[in-house]
């Protein structure tokens, strides 16, 4: 197997670290390094690997990298003044992609799009095998980084044109300060913790929660400097807070957790929590007497806390969704690294050990070819653009129902060359807005009536219907007055044209 002279150098450094203190000689810097490096790139260089493997998915793309696409190409004032009326919580992100779109000019904008998760995913795999490394060991740490490159969430965000795999990154390797902070003991590296914490939560705020599962695997010695640390990330990201509070509106559309999500996420506990009883199943040989994080206590935490915090508040407001807790999978790699660690260091076990994990890659195959195809996403943005100019013809009106679908349109303006926005009012950088602004329900009524063929852009038939009184509208008009003459269906969206009877 391709990590055998990877996991045999670990362990010839491992087996030394675990020698009798008085017997040991201390490793050396340049030795620290050379461990870490053989430990961190095997998982790295995985992720990295799968996050190229078809990462342009047949040159598609869904409806929120579209909207990454449109913010990322935005002038500065003009996005300064969006993130003031929406997406506020993906602010810092829009702007880093804004400054890589203006460095990269004409390069293909699906990589530059992805690409930046690629590298994250590929950093991620890294701290967590460092993590590993400094928690339990360098065979661990090792085991750790390779199995969390292929987790297929992990996967499906490395491929993404969205703020998650950066939040992920940032997470993992706060961790990573947090575990050096207890050890050390120094201010430089509790204030270090909090810059990555605090960068992780503007990148997206539910990194907070990452916040709730440090606290819970922290020794006792180490609570109160957690805390002020803890409070100053709490102070700077209150602004960011406060403003995302005011556009709270734009998670009206997540529902509460569904069986199929609930079922996974349980599976992923359960065997998060096998993983934890390998682990405590006897002792470990005695390491070097330091006060340090526990990491079943860590992994578990991280995998578990987050996205049972979010459950909850679904009571209220739902507001689950995997990729804002995408970090929980750092929790699980570690917990599953530390577990096949313990569990094939007897002989006997290794050829079990290695029967898993292959049995385990083998299932993972079809998750991973399906992952990386435009279906594995909600929606084909560019399947919505080629059926709209495969059935419009030039003077037809179109008309987005709801006015949010125009973000199919957003990266394709040939889609729609020839045909009249009707019911547009200004556009989305104009207005400032994601999708732009729409004229009032009496105008568009007025509008929509005088027309003779119009191609509607819409979500598939039984999707609930948006109650906004511009949609009743749209809606009431096309029944009333038009029949549906030709339908094109791509995943996830509808493109209709419609006529008045008679002139189909």
């Amino acid at each position: 197997m391709f990590l055998e002279p990877a996991i045999a150098a670990v362990e010839t450094s491992s087996h030394a670290s675990r020698r009798a203190p008085t017997t040991a000689l201390p490793l050396t810097p340049r030795r620290r390094w050379r461990q870490a490096w053989a430990v961190a790139v095997p998982g790295a260089l995985l992720s990295l690997a799968l996050g190229l493997w078809g990462v342009r998915r047949d040159g598609t793309l869904w409806r929120d990298e579209a909207v990454t696409y449109d913010m990322a190409r935005r002038g500065l004032p003009d996005l300064w003044h969006t993130l003031g009326n929406a997406d506020a919580v993906h602010g810092l992100y829009y702007l880093l992609m804004r400054g890589l779109f203006a460095l990269c000019g004409d390069a293909d904008p699906l990589l530059v799009l992805r690409l930046p998760s690629v590298a994250a995913t590929a950093l991620a795999a890294a701290g967590v095998a460092c993590l590993g490394r400094r928690l339990v060991g360098p065979r661990a740490g090792l085991l750790a980084g390779v199995a969390f490159a292929p987790l297929p969430l992990v996967q499906w965000h490395a491929q993404e044109g969205r703020s998650y795999a950066m939040v992920l990154a940032v997470v993992v390797w706060a961790t990573y300060a947090l575990v050096r902070a207890v050890e050390t003991r120094r201010p430089g590296r509790w204030a270090l913790y909090g810059a990555l914490m605090l960068t992780a939560c503007v990148l997206h705020e539910f990194a907070a929660l990452a916040l709730a599962a440090h606290a819970v695997a922290l020794p006792r010695t180490a609570r109160r400097p957690w805390s002020v640390t803890a409070t100053a990330v709490a102070l700077g990201l209150t602004p960011l807070a406060l403003l995302s509070h005011r556009q709270s509106a734009q998670v009206d559309w997540i529902g509460g957790p569904n069986w199929s999500a609930v079922l996974q996420v349980l599976g992923l506990w359960v065997l998060g929590l096998m993983a934890v009883v390998v682990l405590t199943g006897r002792p470990r040989p005695a390491r070097a007497a330091r006060v340090t994080i526990s990491l079943p206590a860590l992994g578990l935490s991280l995998l578990v806390l987050p996205p049972l915090a979010l459950w909850l508040a679904s009571l209220v407001k739902p507001l689950y969704v995997d990729r804002y807790v995408l970090y929980g999978q750092a929790g699980l790699a570690l917990l599953l690294g530390a577990a096949l660690d313990r569990f094939t260091r007897e002989g006997r076990r290794r050829a079990l050990g290695a029967a898993a994990a292959l049995t385990a890659a083998t299932a993972l195959v079809p998750v991973s070819l399906g992952l990386r195809t435009p279906a594995s996403r909600v929606d084909d943005t560019t399947a919505a653009a080629r059926a709209l100019r495969d059935i419009g013809a030039p003077g037809d009106a179109v008309l987005y129902l709801p006015l949010r679908r125009r973000v199919w349109s957003l990266p394709y303006p040939w889609a729609a060359r020839g045909l009249h926005d009707i019911a547009l009012a200004r556009s989305p950088a104009a207005s400032h807005t994601l999708y732009g602004t729409e004229v009032a329900p009496g105008v568009l009524r007025a509008r929509l009536s005088a027309e003779s063929r119009v191609v509607v852009v819409t979500d598939p038939a039984g999707q609930p219907a948006d109650t906004a009184p511009g949609e009743a509208v749209k809606r009431y008009v096309l029944e009333r007055y038009f029949e549906a003459c030709a339908t094109r269906r791509a995943h996830g969206i509808r493109i209709v044209l419609y006529a008045h009877p008679g002139l189909c």
